[in-house]
């Protein structure tokens, strides 16, 4: 392979591996798609062609004096947010763009990006709890309903973060994690702790609620993706859908057995 096709290889890699990461980490589509041209046209490539949708990116590249057109394809399945590599691949475009970065400087810099681990689990568990305690007082509840969300948010973080090893739907998963935090909020409840069941709960579930997905669906609506709000949507609202029956069923056991 010459070295100038080489050279063509490579950008295209660091525009897909861009994409690739803003998708995967809960970027909007508008977002993918204009960094990934951006990229393009600071490494004078004008024939680039993307599509990018909430599970995917098909693109395509025209090698520029050869007439031909390379193309890839890339299954990107829903996964949890990193907002942070979001942020970095934006910080590395930019510096791209002001010539910090030779092509093979940029790919082993995105590479660094796509490796950015998550916190660690008793950081998450801890401030899921937080959460869970921050939301219950600011939503009505009692100082002591918020230490039985802190409670209850750290035990639900704790089953999620185990269930992400377990090889089930996450519909399924979310349906047991909301069952779960219901029966621990109403059992510490039922021997004195806490005020108020609702506001202890409403505390207890939030690490569950969908709302990056929500967000991310009505930003990709307002931008024209029709469709890649709508699969957001769909998503937001199959797990709204799992938590209310996870809560409703313990609920309706709990009211039979009073």
């Amino acid at each position: 392979m010459r070295e100038k096709d080489s050279n063509q290889n490579q950008i295209f890699d660091i525009v897909v591996l861009s994409g690739k990461i803003l998708l995967e980490n809960g970027a909007e589509i508008y977002r993918v798609e204009e960094t990934m041209k951006i990229i393009a046209r600071h490494y004078n490539i004008n024939e680039l062609d993307v599509f990018a949708m909430a599970n995917g990116i098909f693109t395509s590249m025209l090698i520029e004096g050869e007439g031909i057109r390379t193309g890839r394809s890339m299954h990107i399945p829903i996964s949890p947010v990193h907002l942070g590599r979001v942020t970095a691949v934006n910080n590395i475009s930019r510096e791209i763009i002001n010539g910090k970065y030779t092509v093979e400087e940029a790919i082993e810099a995105l590479k660094v990006v796509e490796a950015i681990p998550y916190e660690t689990n008793l950081l998450r568990i801890l401030f899921a709890g937080v959460g869970s305690a921050a939301f219950g007082y600011m939503l009505g509840g009692t100082l002591n309903d918020s230490l039985v969300s802190f409670i209850a948010g750290i035990i639900l973080y704790t089953f999620i973060i185990r269930m992400q090893k377990v090889a089930i739907p996450e519909i399924l998963k979310n349906a047991f994690g909301s069952a779960l935090v219901t029966t621990i909020s109403i059992l510490l409840y039922s021997i004195g702790l806490g005020t108020d069941l609702d506001h202890i709960m409403i505390g207890s579930i939030i690490c569950l609620v969908p709302g990056v997905s929500f967000t991310t669906s009505v930003r990709n609506y307002f931008a024209g993706d029709y469709l890649s709000g709508t699969v957001r949507l769909v998503n937001a609202l199959l797990v709204s859908l799992s938590i209310s029956v996870g809560v409703g069923s313990v609920m309706m056991i709990f009211q039979m057995l009073r």
